[in-house]
């Protein structure tokens, strides 16, 4: 069984970046939110626990405590900013409100040396960490020193050697900690002892083995998109199973230039995979002809899509099992600690419903991953560089490019433009700088001159921004040489648009997306 880090999460906001720190060190972990923790040492067996930080204050009554197995199973423990204050209180230490807050860049000072520092920091150091804490440790358990402290944490990190407890009261997993990633290698190499020997190649070898196990000799169908996870599934399983997988590639015309034919090219051509290519362009068009919504845009595009989808299968029959490129984000998100109603920012499209709607079991055998993981992942399997390194796409393609109603003729328009634009962004060397970009049309007309004849035609935004997750991302700073030079080719060469601005939106406020 591969060696795991367990980490509870009470709900912090980064509490994946922890997971990915201890995966970037060659470790594998899993997330598990305090309230389904109960089983989690029986069902992993860790060799390793670490807590969370968390909105919560350990000094209110009804706050969430790990169960006492934490402190007794003679695991290595690191305690994150809640998760530090938890040990300390559940261990016979004090944790008060009501004191000098930190948030934000703090310094950090040395006092002792400890194994959680070996290589990073030495006793007398002073270095940057990333604070998020209102509550403060005010008494140490007994057993526990203190190793590191801050202006307004006395006892920023303690450590119990002897049973190999240790407690950070900043959030080593953000990159506002410069070494937090070393700590946390630190922690689990140093001090748990464990080989990090977590690869692609192993978790591909063993995948292998867990689909032939779940599938047997039953039959599989996968909704191929034409992006990224649902390919690298498609294929994995193929290597699997062979050709007990049919892969349905339903084509909602709403796809980049050329990308419905790539995809059936890489999948019948390359990989000799059985495909079902759809063409329902024109069912699409037809459905989304009068929406302009973005909301009913999606539901459109998602709902139509399960039902050819549906159709597709009926037809072939026989199917046992429905591939999806699940990953490990929207696992963990639908059981997170603090899940519950939130506001919608927008729907997403998938192909979810269809499980139900066809009775049929799921082959999920990304959801341990993450996006970076299902990319190396496909370097891995052998997918063209070209095909797995492309920026993400959303599910509903170009129709939430295009602000209001979706007509061929936009489609036609924005497909050029788009083009257009990735092909200087990557004449120009920056296509792997950037997280994402796209061109969009607008929905709106302007008056140009061109050619001495007064034109009336559409306005193209060109959007790019950087991100290291999609969470948060900050537009990229194109030079005014690229634009310009971009804004007239587009101009020159696609007929129906006749002027080019950029978007310098970061989200926060903005989304990625306009829809």
């Amino acid at each position: 069984m591969t060696d795991t880090v367990l980490i509870i999460d009470f709900g912090s906001q980064v509490t994946q970046l922890i997971a990915r720190r201890v995966r970037e060190a060659g470790v594998y972990s899993e997330i598990v939110p305090i309230n389904r923790v109960d089983n989690a040492l029986d069902r992993l067996k860790p060799k390793a626990l670490i807590l969370s930080g968390g909105p919560q204050s350990v000094t209110n009554v009804e706050t969430p405590l790990p169960p006492d197995w934490v402190w007794t199973s003679g695991l290595p423990v690191l305690g994150i900013c809640y998760g530090e204050q938890v040990m300390v209180s559940q261990l016979g230490g004090v944790v008060e409100v009501g004191h000098h807050s930190e948030y934000g860049r703090a310094e950090l000072e040395i006092v002792e040396d400890c194994r959680l520092f070996d290589g990073v920091w030495t006793k007398g150091t002073r270095d940057q960490v990333w604070m998020s804490h209102g509550d403060l440790v005010t008494k140490l358990p007994e057993g526990f020193k203190a190793v590191g402290v801050s202006k307004g944490a006395p006892f920023a990190v303690i450590a119990d050697e002897a049973r190999n407890f240790y407690g950070v009261q900043f959030h080593p997993e953000v990159v506002h900690t410069p070494r937090g990633g070393d700590l946390i290698s630190n922690f689990v190499h140093k001090i748990a002892g464990l080989p990090g020997d977590w690869t692609m190649a192993h978790f591909h070898s063993s995948e292998v083995e867990k689909i032939r196990a779940q599938v047997g000799r039953g039959r599989v169908i996968s909704g191929l998109s034409g992006g990224v996870d649902s390919a690298v599934a498609s294929v994995l399983i193929h290597e699997a199973i062979g050709e007990q997988l049919t892969c349905i590639f339903v084509d909602h015309g709403l796809l980049r230039q050329n990308e419905a034919q790539e995809v059936v090219e890489l999948f019948r051509g390359y990989y000799d995979i059985p495909l079902v290519h759809v063409d329902a362009c024109e069912r699409f068009l037809k459905a989304l002809a009068g929406v302009s919504d973005p909301e009913e845009k999606r539901k459109t595009i998602g709902g139509l899509f399960i039902d050819v989808f549906d159709e597709e299968a009926h037809k072939l029959g026989g199917a046992e099992f429905l591939a999806q490129g699940t990953l490990y984000p929207d696992v963990i998100e639908s059981v997170s600690f603090t899940g519950g109603p939130s506001v919608t920012i927008k729907s997403h499209h998938n192909v979810g419903g269809l499980p139900e709607r066809m009775n049929l079991k799921l082959v999920e055998p990304l959801r341990e991953l993450f996006k970076d993981e299902v990319r190396a992942l496909g370097r891995e399997l052998g997918l063209p560089g070209s095909f797995i390194n492309r920026h993400p796409f959303p599910g509903p393609g170009l129709a939430i490019r295009l602000p209001g109603e979706v007509s061929e003729e936009k489609l036609d328009i924005l497909r050029k433009a788009d083009a257009i634009y990735l092909d200087e962004i990557r004449k120009a060397g920056l296509y792997d700088e950037i997280w994402q970009a796209f061109a969009l049309l607008l929905p709106v007309r302007t008056v140009g001159v061109m050619g001495d004849q007064r034109t009336y035609e559409y306005v193209c935004v060109l959007r790019a921004v950087t991100s290291t997750d999609g969470m948060t991302a900050d537009y990229y700073d194109f030079s005014h040489e690229f634009l310009g030079g971009t804004a007239t080719r587009i101009i020159n060469e696609v007929h129906g648009i006749n002027r080019v601005v950029c978007d310098i939106t970061s989200k926060p406020p903005g989304t990625i997306e306009w829809e």
